[in-house]
């Protein structure tokens, strides 16, 4: 896509370290001369508005079940128009917001407009671009979870303006290259996606009902388990584990330099943890969380709260982890295998037995007594010990595809954020490239990414309560 852009024929220092040199014709502007502060308050009947990380504002009422925003007296809210930039409580992480709805929001955030509304489209791709980003960490004041950005010293600071058309040239580029890296990553998903539908069916099958295709069935006499195989027992799950601990109910204190991942419902999946996107914490907060049990590998880690309740992993060999809020940790007895065990937490017939508690819940919770009481089909040991090598041996080739599609979304998100960054920063031209695309009709949304492309770890930068 970048193969026949160059850089611009002549550049100037702009003696600022994040940007490095620009094109010689662009500007260096103060931000105050850039943008305006808008601090209006009192428009109680406008919607409520929240502002994330991956499709700037937007409406609350779309990540209603995500964030918690308690509030006394709306006329306290700042009034945000569309294409305002919003700076969060976490802007610092993930740059500034752009406004795409009309509404309220914190009084505690900075909200701010173009002085010229043709630049707003050009800014609103420089403050999501990595070496920006990097710069607002320059402007952080507090500590830790009290951090913020310092808009009087931030406004001070300079910012690239190219010529009106480049702006426009530039923004066309980007807008269609997005889209275009977004179309094929959102194929790769799908393609994982049916995957790992496949691979669940199979693990499903093994937990369940066994090896044998032809294992005579008797009745569970338990409505969510139905049949099961004839030589297997039931057992009430509480009989299975050696532990069952809950989390602590309160709130990790996170730190950015934590050697310690305190795991979260959004940092598993069915059958795996992601440790890289956990948030940390230190020694201390790490020896509190795990004063009740310290995880060990092949223990089993669950989820009984909020949307993605219901999800169990294991802990990965070699990690040093504690769970956080929402979670759970099982250790099993050496009876059972802990991996057969995992997979069938993850059962639909589980899943089931779970969401009796859930039905008609506000907050989407399964209570301890129900999971300790969850009825398990289960072989004897050598038999689950069989069935865990079968799964294993029978998914390796899908898992060897979605880890090849995973790696290749990864190096298209890394492709993306090299591509934007070089050229709102002018280090290559791409006025002659963008004559050949066309200005889409939704172009103002070409950084939007689809629902299903959205992380549900920190989605929303941040929730504030309105004191009186």
């Amino acid at each position: 896509m970048i193969t026949d852009c160059k850089p611009y024929p002549a550049y100037k220092d702009s003696s600022i370290p994040w940007l490095g040199e620009v094109p010689e014709h662009w500007r260096l502007r103060r931000t105050k001369t850039v943008l305006r502060e808008r601090v209006q308050k009192g428009f109680p009947d406008e919607p409520l508005l929240a502002a994330t990380q991956t499709k700037g504002v937007v409406r609350k009422e779309h990540y209603e079940n995500r964030t918690v925003l308690a509030l006394k007296d709306l006329h306290l809210l700042k009034l945000v128009r569309m294409n305002d930039f919003v700076i969060s409580l976490r802007s610092f992480q993930g740059g500034i917001e752009y406004a795409r709805e009309q509404g309220i929001i914190s009084p505690a955030y900075t909200i701010l407009y173009t002085a010229q509304q043709e630049n707003h489209r050009f800014l609103a791709w420089l403050f999501k671009s990595k070496p920006y980003i990097e710069n607002l960490s320059l402007y952080v004041t507090g500590i830790r979870q009290g951090q913020n950005i310092d808009y009087d010293k931030l406004s001070r600071s300079s910012l690239p303006l190219p010529p009106s058309q480049e702006q426009t040239a530039i923004v066309r580029f980007l807008d269609h290259a997005d889209r275009k890296i977004r179309r094929y990553i959102r194929a790769k998903k799908k393609l994982i996606k049916l995957l790992e539908e496949q691979k669940q069916a199979i693990i499903h099958r093994a937990v369940t009902r066994g090896l044998d295709p032809n294992v005579r069935l008797k009745p569970s006499g338990v409505e969510w388990l139905r049949d099961i195989p004839e030589h297997w027992k039931l057992i009430r799950f509480k009989f299975v584990a050696e532990k069952i601990v809950d989390c602590l109910h309160a709130t990790p204190k996170y730190s950015e330099d934590g050697e310690f991942p305190a795991i979260r419902t959004a940092d598993i999946s069915p059958g795996t943890v992601n440790l890289s996107s956990a948030r940390r914490i230190e020694a201390d907060e790490y020896e509190r969380w795990v004063e009740r049990l310290v995880p060990k590998p092949r223990d089993i880690l669950y989820s009984r709260e909020g949307e993605r309740f219901g999800i169990a992993a294991c802990v990965p060999d070699g990690s040093r982890l504690c769970i956080s809020q929402r979670m759970m940790v099982f250790r099993i007895r050496p009876e059972h295998n802990p991996v057969f065990i995992m997979w069938l937490l993850n059962s639909k017939e589980i899943y089931a037995q779970a969401c009796q508690d859930v039905m008609g819940a506000t907050a989407p919770h399964v209570n301890v007594s129900t999971i300790r009481n969850y009825y398990l089909a289960v072989p004897d040991r050598k038999e689950q010990d069989s069935l865990v090598v079968e799964i294993v041996n029978a998914t390796k080739g899908y898992s060897n595809i979605i880890d090849h599609a995973q790696c290749e979304i990864s190096l298209l998100q890394e492709y993306r954020t090299r591509l934007i960054s070089e050229v709102v920063t002018g280090k290559i031209d791409v006025r002659e490239a963008a004559l050949k695309f066309p200005a889409e009709a939704n172009a103002e949304e070409a950084d939007m990414p689809e629902e299903d492309e959205m992380n549900d770890a920190g989605m929303v930068t941040e929730n504030v309560e309105i004191e009186e």
